[in-house]
């Protein structure tokens, strides 16, 4: 699974920065990012990913699951290095290294469970925040460079956490009927396209570790909070703290890779036309334009 979400954010940062950058909300960016192999490939990846997540989901809780799917930016950052010469810094080397010590301590701490119902007050408001969301990027996407990509970045980590909120208690269903007709997989739908918009502008503008991070860092706590609290997610006893300590780690270094993240491909700029100076012009002479000159009379 991790290693399946490291591909995939690769894979689709290529293809994003291969795009004209999106200044406005528009559902046809993802048409166009679908006409690069690149990101079609990284599709596939995504979508294992997201299967092997949807399986673990069903008895692992989901501070565990997306903390576990936080840690494919590390996979990110070596491939990046590995294939494309990015450069990390050393801050961003240390906050990875850290980031799978988090994820270390949650493995440990995490006790499996299946999920309890999702309250309808619960998906009443999975559907009223994919609204929002939507709304809320109409305005973000009109952010350029780091910042862009960091808010972008954490409304499309909002949306897959939603996403995953509906997965944890439709990985229990029994049945396919039982699964088609739950209004949590239609949700769960939804907040994916959405959050796959998001993270396609959020990649154009620059980093794909700032972006990723961030989508990251904004995805865990809403997802965690509401495992605990109304979908039966469990620690070992007394392991609170592990999980606790595993969790705020986790989070800071997602948080810290937004800020120390290096921008790590530009799109291709048409080259300035050159200027052409013209010689002197003999005296009574007139001067034919050219390109740079002005027509001058001496």
């Amino acid at each position: 699974m991790i290693i399946a979400y490291g591909v995939s954010n690769l894979l689709q940062s290529i293809a994003a920065t291969r795009t004209t950058v999106h200044h406005t909300f528009d559902p046809g960016l993802l048409l166009r990012l679908a006409g690069h192999r690149a990101y079609l490939v990284g599709l596939g990846c995504q979508v294992l990913g997201f299967v092997l997540a949807f399986l673990a989901r069903s008895d692992l809780p989901l501070f565990l699951v997306q903390s576990a799917v936080a840690a494919g930016l590390g996979v990110t950052a070596v491939l990046g290095v590995v294939l494309l010469k990015w450069r990390l810094p050393m801050a961003e080397i240390a906050l990875i290294t850290v980031l799978f010590g988090g994820i270390v301590a949650l493995v440990v701490a995490a006790r499996p469970a299946p999920a309890r119902p999702l309250p309808m007050s619960g998906v009443i408001a999975l559907g009223v925040a994919v609204l929002v969301l939507g709304f809320l990027g109409v305005f973000a996407v009109r952010l350029r460079g780091a910042p862009g990509s960091v808010v972008l970045g954490s409304l499309a980590g909002i949306a897959f956490s939603a996403a995953a909120v509906a997965a944890r208690p439709l990985a229990s269903a029994h049945s396919v009927v039982g699964l088609l007709s739950d209004p949590l997989l239609y949700l769960l739908i939804a907040h994916s396209i959405v959050g796959q918009l998001l993270l396609g502008m959020a990649m154009q503008r620059g980093s794909t570790t700032a972006a990723v991070a961030a989508m990251d860092a904004a995805g865990a706590v809403p997802a965690a909070v509401v495992g605990l609290l109304l979908l039966g997610d469990r620690i070992w006893p007394g392991r609170e703290w592990l999980a606790t300590l595993g969790f705020v780690v986790t989070l800071l270094a997602v948080i810290g890779l937004t800020r120390y993240a290096e921008p790590q491909h530009h799109h291709e700029t048409a080259p300035a036309r050159r200027r052409v100076t013209p010689p002197p012009a003999p005296p009574g002479k007139y001067v034919p334009l050219t390109v740079g000159s002005e027509r001058s009379r001496s």
